[in-house]
């Protein structure tokens, strides 16, 4: 709150935006890992790099490109869970205030606001999360460069080579992928944060 007052929407998405930075970075290495590792299978069999596990995976890296390599993709994985973020929380409160507005009360609010919100986190985040994938599956080409430079690359070809619907590529699969996993998490946050109240916290 804001002197007793609901936070602007400014706030609320540099809220977003920085508890979806700094948990992304930490988590970035493991999300390299689980990428390369999802992408290997759909290699020829002599372009594999056969990781056992998730373990084996970050021994790996680090043996072949030293500790930065672990950080491959982090800038558009940071970038993509603060927009993510950003998405999710600020579209949720912002969301809730309009239904109260409306007349809307109770669960119907609750859970029509996690909805809304799981859509804004699906179409703030699936360009940045397209980019990051392409960047952190690809391997050398026959001449030894990189398909992609960096996200700027990667962007530009792919508005290039398929206009800015490219980014939106599998939005269906990818809002029931998040929009779940947003919702739960907002009404769970929703109830615990009733609960506090209700306890004096």
């Amino acid at each position: 709150m804001n002197e007793g007052k609901p936070l602007p929407l400014w706030q609320k998405a540099a809220c977003g935006l920085t508890a979806g930075g700094l948990g992304s970075l930490v988590g970035s290495p493991a999300d390299l890992a689980l990428i390369r590792m999802q992408a290997d299978g759909t290699l020829p069999v002599d372009q594999r790099r056969n990781y056992r596990n998730a373990f084996h995976s970050l021994s790996s890296i680090v043996k072949e490109d030293g500790i930065g390599g672990l950080f491959v993709g982090a800038g558009p994985t940071v970038v993509r869970a603060m927009a993510l973020n950003m998405g999710m929380l600020a579209s949720n409160d912002q969301a809730k205030e309009m239904l109260d507005a409306a007349g809307v009360t109770g669960a119907p609010k609750i859970f029509g606001a996690s909805a809304i919100a799981g859509f804004f986190a699906s179409a703030f985040s699936l360009p940045l999360d397209f980019i990051k994938t392409q960047i952190q599956k690809m391997k050398p080409l026959p001449d030894g460069t990189m398909p992609y430079k960096g996200a700027f690359d990667c962007a530009a070809k792919t508005m290039a080579e398929g206009g800015p619907l490219a980014f939106y590529k599998g939005f269906p699969t990818y809002y029931v992928r998040i929009a779940p996993h947003s919702m739960i998490t907002l009404v769970v946050l929703n109830y615990i944060q009733e609960f506090q109240d209700s306890k004096g916290f």
